[in-house]
């Protein structure tokens, strides 16, 4: 098998990590254990796979032999047997591929999601509400948290925009293909004639930096604070627990009043801020790799059209893929998966077009 050599090394090292967490000293220095196990953790799927080959290659060999036994039983168990292990086995080594890709690094992170009204007036801000309900409730499946950072709702009780805050195990590698623009087609509730209206709102998501990867100076940044406020513009509270920070030298604003303690909306907001700025200096070195990477990892231009969500025909249609799902209401009721595997999927497929082309030339 290809990369056999490659493997064996991966699995040398595991062994190595799997003595090192038993090591005293080890177990000793938090800091290093917590590192230890870390590097454990990325390469137990990639070891598990190999060893499964590794058995079912080992059976495979064994059976071979037999298909030329003068026993009629003993030959068609044999046959039974390589029938079972060859696609099994060619399975494992299409998984194996894909695990060896290089890892997205920004997958592990945290996100901040932006969602705001485009065109189509208050049935886009409608649409807003429900896209980030729907994200929500994806969230909860996945025992993530969400963290509203701000919004601001229409008065039709949807959503001009909100940011919210997520957390947990991978989320950026679940969500990374969810930025653009997001399209809906139906007949809104205030349409006397039963006519179809087209609207659309912008979805970002952005990788949360860490504050070692984003330094900000004090002397950058201007903050205000002001009262919260809720639908209308009137005062939620009268104390000033709303925080608004400003980026001086790139004009970035950030707002924060979820919460009631100005420290706490004045931690999410940075949160915020050095989310946008790694976004800049992310989009900065994707623009050197090129047009053509970036189509590989995926942009997340929020001038991109991505999918269509048709309510008179249940349907949901992904553009990039050409990926169609017939259950609009449950895909809004949280049920991404079937999205986000396909898409996952195909932007595999297309790093591993890549590295075959680079591997020939």
């Amino acid at each position: 098998m290809q990369y056999q050599q490659k493997l064996d090394d991966i699995e040398r090292k595991f062994d190595d990590l799997n003595r090192q967490m038993a090591d005293p000293a080890v177990i000793a220095d938090s800091s290093q254990y917590r590192k230890v196990s870390k590097a454990h953790n990325e390469l137990a799927e990639i070891v598990s796979k190999y060893r499964d080959w590794k058995t079912a290659s080992r059976n495979l060999e064994e059976a071979r032999p037999m298909l030329a036994e003068s026993d009629p039983e003993l030959r068609g168990m044999a046959a039974e047997e390589v029938a079972r292990l060859e696609p099994r086995i060619a399975q494992i080594e299409d998984d194996l591929k894909i695990l060896l890709l290089p890892k997205d690094p920004l997958d592990e992170k945290d996100v901040v999601l932006e969602i705001r009204a485009g065109t189509g007036g208050d049935e886009a801000t409608l649409f807003a509400d429900e896209i980030f309900r729907m994200y929500s409730r994806f969230a909860e499946t996945r025992g993530w948290k969400v963290e509203v950072t701000s919004s601001s709702e229409s008065a039709v009780g949807g959503l001009k925009e909100v940011t919210a805050l997520i957390s947990g195990t991978k989320v950026y590698s679940q969500l990374k293909y969810e930025a653009g623009v997001h399209r809906v087609q139906r007949v809104p509730a205030t349409e006397t004639q039963g006519r179809v209206h087209t609207s659309a709102v912008t979805v970002a998501v952005l990788p949360e930096a860490d504050e070692v990867e984003i330094s900000v100076d004090a002397k950058d940044i201007r903050i205000d604070t002001f009262c919260s406020s809720g639908p209308g513009g009137q005062s939620v509270n009268t104390t000033y627990s709303a925080v608004r920070i400003t980026h001086l030298p790139t004009g970035t604003i950030v707002s924060c009043q979820d919460e009631k303690s100005q420290i706490k909306n004045r931690a999410k907001a940075m949160r915020v801020l050095r989310s946008r700025l790694y976004e800049v200096e992310l989009q900065k070195q994707q623009d050197k790799i090129g047009a053509e990477r970036r189509s590989m990892v995926g942009s997340g231009d929020r001038s991109e059209k991505i999918r269509t969500y048709n309510f008179p025909q249940n349907r949901v249609t992904d553009h990039r893929i050409g990926f169609t799902l017939h259950q609009l209401d449950q895909v809004m009721e949280g049920k991404l998966e079937p999205f986000v595997e396909a898409l996952t999927t195909h932007f595999q497929t297309e790093k591993l077009k890549e590295q075959g082309a680079e591997q020939a030339a």
